[in-house]
C-alpha cells in the first residue's frame, strides 16, 4: 500500500490534502482521483470563468505529482457576447 495526497489548483477546495490516503497502488488511486472529478465536476463548471483553469494532482507521498486532471475554460473571442 502507498499513500498519496490530493492537490486542487484553485476554488473552495484549493490547496493540498494534509492526511494522506492510502491505495493499493497507482491503478487504484486514479480509479479513486477520477471518481473524485466526476463528483465534484458540476460545481466546477458552474463557477468557472472564462480563461480560467481547475486541477486536481495525485501526488505521491514525499508530495511528487503523479497524475493530474485539468479542466480550462477558454474564451474565444475578445469581446463578451451579450446585450449592451
Amino acid at each position: 500500500m502507498s499513500l498519496y495526497f490530493f492537490r486542487i489548483s484553485s476554488g473552495r477546495y484549493s490547496g493540498a490534502a494534509d492526511q494522506p490516503y492510502e491505495f493499493e497502488d497507482r491503478d487504484a488511486a486514479w480509479k479513486e482521483m477520477t471518481e473524485v472529478c466526476s463528483n465534484l465536476l458540476g460545481s466546477i463548471v458552474r463557477n468557472l470563468k472564462p480563461n480560467a483553469t481547475w486541477s486536481m494532482e495525485l501526488l505521491d507521498e514525499n508530495k511528487e505529482p503523479v497524475f493530474r486532471i485539468s479542466l480550462a475554460g477558454e474564451a474565444m473571442c475578445c469581446e463578451p457576447q451579450g446585450g449592451r
